[in-house]
């Protein structure tokens, strides 16, 4: 054998090696990736019943950011010890049945059969005390209202989420429940975040008619909001998102990569009333505003300034007021 064809052989020999390492590291990496994004999954989608502080991405130190990454965070169940008479003294606690028998807790507020009931939803991580004060507003202008616990939330059954997939499911349980057992011949849904995704989608899937929507800080692709979650950690989104999103999906029993409100909003017939905040970095004001587009019906938009992914009353509580009785004066 030549000099040229051993050294030929010897380079060919190095670079197999260098291929199988590589190799194995692509194969190492993608297992590592995945292994963890299963972790972060199951964590930002089941519940503990233990109690941990919960901080908001934004509020993180860098070594907390980076502990997130690597390791997940345990979420505390969301719950209250609040009581319907906090809310009005007419108020009682009901249990509504919905799917995979499931119960939902909820609360029950009769002021008025003469306008309509409002039913409520709240956000991811929240219960439907959460909603408490916005209930009461409505509450002062007549309505009776219903404040919903998802599923995996304070009164309900179940410790897990789906981010409102299977919440939709939640929303027209809680609408058939109030067409049969109150006496209000319209109906209106109101959600926040989750709960305005989850309504979007009962609406389009489960053909649920409300007389009329309020969709406060509503997403319009699962995706995008989880890649917006990894901006907030200063970390690229992809493919962290992607397998998140995955992992979150396969879990729980749906696709995530085909969970976008953006797409539910074209089903919509009746009129409509959006808000964001248009500083919200969970959800980025062109993206709501993608979702309101889609709608067909009679629509509002409503931005607020200097609001982020919030109580959008409890930061400018005289416009959101406003609002909700201008959308009620209109429509109903």
């Amino acid at each position: 054998m030549s000099k040229i064809n051993i050294k030929a052989h010897i380079i060919n020999k190095k670079l197999s090696r260098l291929a199988f390492v590589c190799a194995g590291l692509l194969i190492v990496g993608f297992i590592i990736a995945n292994t963890l994004a299963y972790q972060h999954a199951h964590a930002m989608m089941y519940f503990s019943d233990e109690s941990v502080p919960q901080l908001r991405i934004e509020h993180l130190s860098l070594s907390q950011k980076l502990k997130t990454l690597l390791t997940g965070v345990k979420i505390t169940r969301p719950n209250t010890n609040k009581k319907p008479s906090a809310l009005g003294k007419n108020c009682k606690i009901t249990h509504i049945p919905s799917d995979q028998n499931i119960t939902l807790g909820a609360w029950y507020c009769p002021i008025s059969n003469d306008k309509p009931l409002v039913i409520f939803f709240h956000g991811y991580l929240k219960d439907k005390s959460s909603l408490m004060n916005e209930a009461k507003v409505f509450m002062q202008e007549g309505h009776s209202v219903l404040l919903v616990d998802f599923r995996g939330s304070g009164e309900s059954t179940a410790s897990y989420t789906t981010i409102g997939f299977h919440e939709a499911d939640d929303v027209t349980a809680a609408f058939q429940y109030a067409r049969q057992h109150y006496p209000h011949d319209k109906i209106i849904l109101y959600g926040q975040s989750m709960g305005a995704a989850a309504i979007l989608r009962a609406v389009h899937s489960h053909q649920v008619n409300a007389d009329g929507l309020i969709i406060e800080a509503v997403f319009d692709r699962l995706l995008n909001t989880v890649k917006n979650r990894f901006h907030l950690l200063g970390v690229p989104a992809s493919p962290g998102a992607q397998l998140l999103v995955f992992w979150g999906g396969w879990q729980t029993g749906f696709d995530g990569f085909d969970y976008n409100p953006i797409n539910y909003a074209r089903a919509v017939q009746s009129p409509t009333l959006f808000f964001h905040g248009e500083n919200d970095n969970r959800v980025l004001l062109p993206q709501a505003l993608s979702v309101y587009e889609s709608v067909p019906a009679t629509k509002y938009f409503s931005a607020f300034p200097d609001t982020v992914h919030e109580s959008h009353l409890a930061r400018h509580p005289d416009k959101w007021t406003r609002e909700i009785k201008f959308f009620l004066q209109s429509e109903f």
